[in-house]
Protein backbone atom coordinates (compact mmCIF):
# COMPACT_ATOMS: atom_id res chain seq x y z
CA UNK A 1 0.00 0.00 0.00
CA UNK A 2 3.34 2.41 0.85
CA UNK A 3 3.95 1.69 -2.74
CA UNK A 4 1.32 2.48 -4.45
CA UNK A 5 0.38 6.06 -2.28
CA UNK A 6 4.35 6.95 -2.90
CA UNK A 7 5.82 7.95 -6.34
CA UNK A 8 8.78 6.40 -8.16
CA UNK A 9 10.77 9.23 -10.20
CA UNK A 10 12.91 7.70 -13.54
CA UNK A 11 15.45 10.74 -13.88
CA UNK A 12 16.59 10.99 -17.29
CA UNK A 13 20.34 12.46 -16.04
CA UNK A 14 20.84 13.32 -19.97
CA UNK A 15 17.79 14.92 -20.49
CA UNK A 16 18.04 19.01 -21.57
CA UNK A 17 21.38 18.79 -22.06
CA UNK A 18 22.11 17.41 -19.12
CA UNK A 19 19.73 19.24 -16.88
CA UNK A 20 18.40 16.70 -15.72
CA UNK A 21 21.60 15.52 -13.77
CA UNK A 22 22.28 18.91 -12.82
CA UNK A 23 18.92 20.31 -11.74
CA UNK A 24 17.58 17.12 -9.71
CA UNK A 25 18.80 18.33 -6.39
CA UNK A 26 16.74 21.73 -7.18
CA UNK A 27 13.72 19.42 -7.78
CA UNK A 28 13.75 16.74 -5.24
CA UNK A 29 14.24 19.30 -2.55
CA UNK A 30 11.00 21.21 -3.84
CA UNK A 31 9.43 17.46 -3.75
CA UNK A 32 10.82 17.41 0.02
CA UNK A 33 9.18 20.39 0.63
CA UNK A 34 5.65 19.77 -0.95
CA UNK A 35 5.70 16.41 1.35
CA UNK A 36 5.65 14.13 -1.74
CA UNK A 37 6.70 10.52 -0.69
CA UNK A 38 9.39 9.23 -3.28
CA UNK A 39 11.59 6.79 -4.46
CA UNK A 40 14.16 7.60 -7.57
CA UNK A 41 16.42 6.00 -9.90
CA UNK A 42 18.18 7.13 -12.55
CA UNK A 43 18.03 5.84 -16.42
CA UNK A 44 21.89 4.77 -17.33
CA UNK A 45 21.30 3.83 -21.39
CA UNK A 46 18.57 4.22 -23.88
CA UNK A 47 15.56 2.23 -22.91
CA UNK A 48 16.68 1.50 -19.33
CA UNK A 49 13.46 3.98 -18.28
CA UNK A 50 11.35 1.28 -19.86
CA UNK A 51 13.26 -1.59 -17.59
CA UNK A 52 13.08 0.84 -14.69
CA UNK A 53 8.82 1.36 -15.75
CA UNK A 54 8.52 -2.33 -15.09
CA UNK A 55 10.16 -2.96 -12.44
CA UNK A 56 8.54 -0.38 -10.57
CA UNK A 57 5.08 -1.24 -11.24
CA UNK A 58 5.84 -5.41 -10.64
CA UNK A 59 7.37 -3.81 -7.15
CA UNK A 60 4.00 -2.19 -6.35
CA UNK A 61 3.80 1.41 -7.24
CA UNK A 62 1.15 2.63 -9.16
CA UNK A 63 2.37 6.25 -9.54
CA UNK A 64 5.13 7.69 -11.85
CA UNK A 65 7.16 10.60 -12.13
CA UNK A 66 9.06 11.33 -15.61
CA UNK A 67 11.95 13.01 -14.69
CA UNK A 68 12.95 14.51 -18.45
CA UNK A 69 11.83 15.25 -21.65
CA UNK A 70 9.26 13.28 -24.47
CA UNK A 71 11.68 10.46 -24.89
CA UNK A 72 11.37 9.63 -21.86
CA UNK A 73 8.17 10.32 -21.26
CA UNK A 74 8.11 7.54 -24.26
CA UNK A 75 9.84 5.09 -22.67
CA UNK A 76 7.71 5.21 -19.46
CA UNK A 77 4.88 5.11 -21.23
CA UNK A 78 6.23 1.46 -23.36
CA UNK A 79 6.97 0.52 -20.05
CA UNK A 80 3.63 0.99 -18.59
CA UNK A 81 2.02 -0.52 -22.02
CA UNK A 82 4.61 -3.23 -22.52
CA UNK A 83 3.79 -5.07 -18.53
CA UNK A 84 1.28 -7.12 -17.92
CA UNK A 85 0.93 -6.84 -14.08
CA UNK A 86 -1.98 -4.29 -14.23
CA UNK A 87 -4.18 -2.75 -16.54
CA UNK A 88 -2.02 0.71 -17.95
CA UNK A 89 -5.08 2.72 -16.60
CA UNK A 90 -4.74 1.76 -13.05
CA UNK A 91 -0.78 3.80 -13.02
CA UNK A 92 -0.47 7.68 -12.81
CA UNK A 93 2.16 9.46 -14.83
CA UNK A 94 3.34 12.81 -13.99
CA UNK A 95 6.12 15.13 -15.96
CA UNK A 96 8.39 16.98 -14.30
CA UNK A 97 9.84 18.83 -18.01
CA UNK A 98 14.09 18.94 -18.13
CA UNK A 99 14.05 18.02 -21.67
CA UNK A 100 14.40 20.16 -25.12
CA UNK A 101 11.35 19.81 -27.18
CA UNK A 102 8.44 19.00 -24.24
CA UNK A 103 5.83 18.69 -26.18
CA UNK A 104 4.16 15.96 -24.39
CA UNK A 105 3.44 18.95 -21.46
CA UNK A 106 2.57 21.21 -23.46
CA UNK A 107 -0.75 19.13 -24.59
CA UNK A 108 -2.01 19.17 -20.40
CA UNK A 109 -0.80 22.36 -19.47
CA UNK A 110 2.30 21.08 -17.08
CA UNK A 111 4.04 24.85 -15.70
CA UNK A 112 8.07 24.62 -17.40
CA UNK A 113 9.08 26.08 -13.80
CA UNK A 114 10.24 23.03 -11.42
CA UNK A 115 7.72 24.70 -8.33
CA UNK A 116 4.72 24.46 -10.68
CA UNK A 117 5.38 21.21 -11.73
CA UNK A 118 5.54 19.54 -8.27
CA UNK A 119 2.38 21.81 -7.17
CA UNK A 120 0.97 19.91 -9.90
CA UNK A 121 1.72 16.62 -8.33
CA UNK A 122 0.74 17.98 -5.21
CA UNK A 123 -3.25 18.88 -6.23
CA UNK A 124 -3.10 15.67 -8.39
CA UNK A 125 -5.56 16.84 -10.92
CA UNK A 126 -5.71 13.77 -13.85
CA UNK A 127 -7.17 12.94 -16.88
CA UNK A 128 -7.61 9.62 -19.19
CA UNK A 129 -5.85 10.36 -22.35
CA UNK A 130 -5.85 8.33 -25.64
CA UNK A 131 -2.71 6.31 -26.19
CA UNK A 132 -1.61 5.18 -29.91
CA UNK A 133 -0.18 1.39 -30.75
CA UNK A 134 1.76 1.68 -33.87
CA UNK A 135 3.32 -1.06 -35.73
CA UNK A 136 6.33 -0.75 -38.17
CA UNK A 137 9.29 -2.75 -39.38
CA UNK A 138 13.14 -2.67 -38.39
CA UNK A 139 15.55 -5.21 -40.03
CA UNK A 140 12.42 -7.47 -41.26
CA UNK A 141 11.31 -7.63 -38.16
CA UNK A 142 8.07 -6.23 -36.72
CA UNK A 143 7.87 -4.06 -33.80
CA UNK A 144 5.29 -2.30 -31.55
CA UNK A 145 5.19 0.94 -30.03
CA UNK A 146 3.08 2.86 -27.67
CA UNK A 147 2.49 6.44 -28.41
CA UNK A 148 1.86 9.18 -26.02
CA UNK A 149 1.77 11.69 -28.85
CA UNK A 150 2.82 11.91 -32.52
CA UNK A 151 4.71 10.39 -34.51
CA UNK A 152 6.21 11.71 -38.08
CA UNK A 153 6.68 10.25 -41.52
CA UNK A 154 8.56 11.14 -44.56
CA UNK A 155 10.35 14.78 -43.93
CA UNK A 156 9.72 14.87 -40.40
CA UNK A 157 10.69 11.55 -39.95
CA UNK A 158 14.07 12.15 -41.98
CA UNK A 159 14.59 15.43 -40.02
CA UNK A 160 14.55 13.58 -37.07
CA UNK A 161 16.87 11.12 -37.71
CA UNK A 162 19.13 13.88 -38.04
CA UNK A 163 18.85 16.02 -35.52
CA UNK A 164 19.21 12.75 -33.04
CA UNK A 165 22.44 12.12 -34.71
CA UNK A 166 23.68 15.28 -34.15
CA UNK A 167 22.65 15.27 -30.63
CA UNK A 168 24.80 12.00 -30.06
CA UNK A 169 27.93 13.52 -31.57
CA UNK A 170 27.12 16.18 -28.95
CA UNK A 171 26.04 19.23 -30.64
CA UNK A 172 23.76 21.42 -28.79
CA UNK A 173 22.01 24.40 -28.98
CA UNK A 174 18.45 25.26 -29.21
CA UNK A 175 18.73 25.85 -33.07
CA UNK A 176 19.86 22.20 -33.54
CA UNK A 177 16.39 20.88 -34.63
CA UNK A 178 15.93 24.31 -37.21
CA UNK A 179 19.30 23.31 -38.42
CA UNK A 180 18.39 19.45 -39.15
CA UNK A 181 15.45 20.56 -40.86
CA UNK A 182 17.18 23.04 -43.23
CA UNK A 183 19.52 20.53 -44.07
CA UNK A 184 17.15 18.02 -44.97
CA UNK A 185 15.09 20.19 -46.61
CA UNK A 186 17.94 21.10 -49.46
CA UNK A 187 17.52 17.05 -50.81
CA UNK A 188 14.64 16.05 -49.72
CA UNK A 189 12.12 14.83 -52.24
CA UNK A 190 8.43 13.70 -52.04
CA UNK A 191 7.38 9.85 -51.47
CA UNK A 192 4.54 8.22 -52.28
CA UNK A 193 2.07 7.39 -49.75
CA UNK A 194 -0.90 5.03 -49.93
CA UNK A 195 -3.17 5.95 -46.99
CA UNK A 196 -5.99 4.20 -45.40
CA UNK A 197 -8.09 5.62 -42.60
CA UNK A 198 -10.73 3.17 -40.80
CA UNK A 199 -10.69 0.61 -43.41
CA UNK A 200 -11.25 2.89 -46.43
CA UNK A 201 -8.92 4.52 -48.57
CA UNK A 202 -8.21 8.12 -47.81
CA UNK A 203 -4.81 9.13 -50.03
CA UNK A 204 -2.97 7.44 -52.69
CA UNK A 205 0.17 10.24 -54.16
CA UNK A 206 3.04 11.79 -53.43
CA UNK A 207 3.58 13.42 -49.43
CA UNK A 208 5.97 15.39 -48.88
CA UNK A 209 5.38 15.00 -44.70
CA UNK A 210 2.66 13.25 -42.67
CA UNK A 211 1.89 13.50 -38.98
CA UNK A 212 -0.29 10.97 -37.36
CA UNK A 213 -1.18 11.12 -33.05
CA UNK A 214 -2.65 12.06 -30.40
CA UNK A 215 -1.57 15.32 -29.13
CA UNK A 216 -1.12 19.10 -30.99
CA UNK A 217 2.62 20.00 -30.91
CA UNK A 218 5.72 18.33 -32.14
CA UNK A 219 9.03 19.39 -32.81
CA UNK A 220 9.68 21.65 -30.12
CA UNK A 221 6.45 23.84 -29.96
CA UNK A 222 5.03 23.33 -33.83
CA UNK A 223 1.49 22.93 -33.90
CA UNK A 224 1.21 20.57 -36.89
CA UNK A 225 -2.71 19.13 -35.60
CA UNK A 226 -4.49 22.10 -34.74
CA UNK A 227 -8.00 20.03 -34.11
CA UNK A 228 -6.14 17.01 -31.96
CA UNK A 229 -8.00 15.92 -28.69
CA UNK A 230 -6.36 14.20 -26.26
CA UNK A 231 -9.11 11.92 -25.26
CA UNK A 232 -11.56 12.21 -28.60
CA UNK A 233 -10.61 8.45 -29.05
CA UNK A 234 -9.23 9.21 -32.04
CA UNK A 235 -6.08 9.74 -34.33
CA UNK A 236 -5.55 12.79 -36.11
CA UNK A 237 -3.89 12.93 -39.29
CA UNK A 238 -2.16 16.04 -41.18
CA UNK A 239 -0.86 15.29 -44.80
CA UNK A 240 0.96 17.72 -46.18
CA UNK A 241 1.17 16.97 -49.70
CA UNK A 242 4.24 17.31 -52.69
CA UNK A 243 5.38 20.34 -52.12
CA UNK A 244 8.58 23.25 -53.43
CA UNK A 245 11.84 23.70 -51.23
CA UNK A 246 10.17 27.45 -52.01
CA UNK A 247 6.80 27.06 -50.69
CA UNK A 248 7.93 24.90 -47.79
CA UNK A 249 10.30 28.01 -46.60
CA UNK A 250 7.83 30.38 -47.37
CA UNK A 251 4.87 28.61 -44.87
CA UNK A 252 7.60 27.12 -42.50
CA UNK A 253 5.92 29.82 -39.95
CA UNK A 254 2.68 28.28 -40.50
CA UNK A 255 3.66 24.95 -38.64
CA UNK A 256 4.18 26.98 -35.11
CA UNK A 257 0.70 29.17 -35.62
CA UNK A 258 -2.20 26.90 -35.66
CA UNK A 259 -3.35 27.87 -39.32
CA UNK A 260 -1.59 25.29 -41.12
CA UNK A 261 -5.27 23.61 -42.43
CA UNK A 262 -5.85 27.04 -44.70
CA UNK A 263 -3.88 25.76 -47.31
CA UNK A 264 -4.83 22.82 -50.06
CA UNK A 265 -1.34 21.29 -49.68
CA UNK A 266 -2.42 20.36 -46.55
CA UNK A 267 -5.17 17.57 -45.55
CA UNK A 268 -6.60 16.60 -42.54
CA UNK A 269 -8.47 13.29 -41.00
CA UNK A 270 -9.23 11.15 -37.97
CA UNK A 271 -10.06 7.92 -37.70
CA UNK A 272 -9.55 5.09 -34.57
CA UNK A 273 -7.54 2.73 -37.41
CA UNK A 274 -4.68 4.59 -39.43
CA UNK A 275 -2.35 2.40 -41.93
CA UNK A 276 0.29 3.92 -44.33
CA UNK A 277 2.73 2.00 -47.01
CA UNK A 278 5.53 4.25 -48.33
CA UNK A 279 7.21 3.56 -51.90
CA UNK A 280 9.71 3.21 -50.98
CA UNK A 281 10.05 2.24 -47.75
CA UNK A 282 10.10 5.00 -45.12
CA UNK A 283 10.95 5.78 -42.02
CA UNK A 284 9.06 6.71 -38.50
CA UNK A 285 9.81 8.78 -35.54
CA UNK A 286 7.43 8.55 -32.79
CA UNK A 287 7.52 11.19 -29.68
CA UNK A 288 10.82 12.35 -31.06
CA UNK A 289 12.35 9.04 -31.00
CA UNK A 290 13.81 7.26 -34.69
CA UNK A 291 12.48 3.60 -35.03
CA UNK A 292 11.66 1.94 -37.75
CA UNK A 293 10.11 1.74 -41.33
CA UNK A 294 6.76 1.41 -43.26
CA UNK A 295 4.20 -0.19 -43.52
CA UNK A 296 3.00 1.34 -40.38
CA UNK A 297 -0.41 0.50 -38.58
CA UNK A 298 -1.75 2.90 -35.99
CA UNK A 299 -4.77 2.03 -33.04
CA UNK A 300 -5.71 4.26 -30.45
CA UNK A 301 -6.37 3.01 -27.54
CA UNK A 302 -9.41 5.01 -26.35
CA UNK A 303 -8.47 6.87 -22.41
CA UNK A 304 -6.04 4.59 -21.36
CA UNK A 305 -3.69 6.39 -19.72
CA UNK A 306 -4.21 8.04 -16.70
CA UNK A 307 -2.16 11.23 -16.22
CA UNK A 308 -1.74 14.44 -14.16
CA UNK A 309 -2.31 17.94 -15.90
CA UNK A 310 -1.78 21.35 -14.76
CA UNK A 311 -4.07 23.90 -13.10
CA UNK A 312 -5.12 25.41 -16.50
CA UNK A 313 -5.83 22.40 -18.31
CA UNK A 314 -9.78 21.84 -18.52
CA UNK A 315 -10.50 18.59 -16.99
Amino acid sequence: MVQQLAWMVIVNPKAGRGRGLTDWPVISNQMNRAGIVFTCVFTEHKYHAVELTVKALRDGYRRLVAVGGDGTVHEVVNGIFHQKEIPPSEVTLSVIPTGTGNDWVRMFGIPHTYSDAVQAMVEYRTVLQDVGRVSFVETRIPHIRYMANVAGLGFDARVNRIYNRLRDEGRKGRWLYLISTFRVLMGYRATRFKVEVDGKPFFDGKIFSATVGIGKYNGGGMIQMPYAEVNDGLLDMTLIRKAGKIWMMRNFKHLFDGQIYQYPKVLHTQGRVIRIETYPSGPIEIDGEALGYAPFSFETLPQSLKVVVGRKYKV
